[in-house]
C-alpha cells in the first residue's frame, strides 16, 4: 500500500522538541489516550447518526473503521 504523503500531517519543531523530552511511557500514554479520544467521539457520532443501531452494532461499525478506514 502506498503512502499519499500529501495527505500525511507532520509535527511542527516545537511539539517534537516537546515530544523528545518525554519518556517513551509518556509518548504512548499520549498516543493512547488520543485513541480514546478518538474512539469515544467515533461512539458518540454513530449513536447520533444511527439511533436505531445496538451497541453490538456500534462496537462492529467502530472495529471495521478501525480495521480497515472508512468508505
Amino acid at each position: 500500500m502506498a503512502v499519499d504523503l500529501s495527505r500525511m500531517e507532520m509535527v511542527d519543531d516545537k511539539t517534537a522538541e516537546i515530544l523528545r523530552k518525554k519518556t517513551p511511557q509518556e509518548r504512548l500514554k499520549i498516543a493512547f489516550d488520543m485513541w480514546l479520544s478518538v474512539r469515544s467521539s467515533l461512539e458518540n457520532y454513530l449513536k447520533e447518526t444511527h439511533p436505531d443501531w445496538d451497541e453490538i452494532t456500534i462496537r462492529k461499525e467502530i472495529l471495521r473503521r478501525f480495521g480497515h478506514g472508512t468508505p
